[in-house]
């Protein structure tokens, strides 16, 4: 018998319960909801049941897979805000968000094996492995859901700085391509430009040239799986380093040292301010992330081969 908290009020009995018993097949867990056997106040619910706070649910007995989180090693992370409600870190280049899709563990599994006193730790977006930058989590159920509010009506401002190879000409430009998600032949989530797909907007802004290079801000209005890298590529402006959709055999060039550039070892992709407001206190707030080391030195190593630009 469990006595939901407010933090736990306001979700689907299904999420609930796919949250609390880990482990256990998606297929037994809508079973026993239809067979009746979760109660909520004695009482029959139907799987969309939006639990209240001080709602007792009954959860059947269930057999779970053990699970084995030893070898999960606590991190932190770079820290960029936190207080009660949210924590908002600065990830790493080459770092998953969660685990999955052949990787054990990532940042929120770290962060919740690094606190283990923390109630409640949930990611509220998600970066690509291979971008760096900001990264919000949410310490309360009443933050998580008014962030996804706040996303998915737009109210937020999410800005990324990226570096491209090609001759951009636009000082602002507005990329609107629909982008329908696929799994490819090798079983990896890809996503491609299509007609029907969903539809997408980036905004582009010119920040500076460095020869053949130009470093980019990117506006997300929406904010589709790899939006940014697609977007780029689809319109003949590849993403350093980007080893999905990138230009491979420029991406194998740089990853080599040539005189006074240094090698780009990464994808140049980097979440560095978000805007939004804050869910307990409703004031604005700006979060901002400085481009990584590695990336700054090849951007000076650029303009040291291309001094004019």
């Amino acid at each position: 018998m469990i006595t939901i908290s407010a933090d736990e009020a306001g979700q689907r009995i299904d999420n609930f319960l796919l949250r609390i018993c880990k482990g256990v097949p998606k297929s037994h867990v809508y079973q026993v909801l239809r067979s009746g056997q979760v109660r909520v106040n004695k009482g029959r619910i139907a799987q969309t049941y939006r639990l209240i706070e001080g709602d007792i649910v009954r959860v059947p007995p269930i057999r779970m897979a053990e699970r084995d989180e030893s070898h999960v090693p606590g991190a932190e992370f770079s820290i960029l805000f936190e207080d009660s409600h949210l924590l908002i870190i600065n990830k790493p280049a080459g770092v998953a968000v969660h685990g999955g899709s052949g990787v054990s563990y990532g940042v929120i599994e770290q962060l919740r094996a690094a606190r283990p006193e923390a109630k409640f730790l949930e990611l509220v977006h998600r970066l690509d492995r291979d971008t760096s930058g900001i990264l919000l989590l949410a310490k309360k159920r009443s933050a998580l859901t008014n962030l996804h509010e706040q996303m998915r009506d737009g109210h937020t401002d999410k800005r990324y700085l990226t570096l491209v190879h090609g001759d951009w000409q636009n000082s602002r430009q507005h990329v609107k391509l629909a982008l329908h998600k696929y799994t490819g032949a090798d079983g990896e989530r890809r996503v491609r430009v299509q007609a029907d797909g969903m539809a997408s907007h980036t905004i582009f802004n010119l920040l500076r040239k460095y020869g053949q290079f130009v470093l980019l801000e990117a506006e997300l209005k929406t904010g589709r799986t790899h939006q940014i890298r697609v977007h780029l590529s689809s319109t003949g402006f590849p993403i350093v380093g980007d080893d999905k959709y990138g230009d491979f055999a420029l991406n194998r060039e740089l990853q080599k040292a040539d005189g006074l550039r240094v090698a780009c070892k990464r994808m140049f992709l980097h979440a560095h301010q978000i805007t939004f407001t804050h869910p307990e206190t409703g004031k604005p707030v700006t979060i901002k992330a400085p481009l990584p080391v590695e990336c700054e030195r090849f951007l000076t190593g650029l303009q040291a081969v291309n001094p004019i630009a």
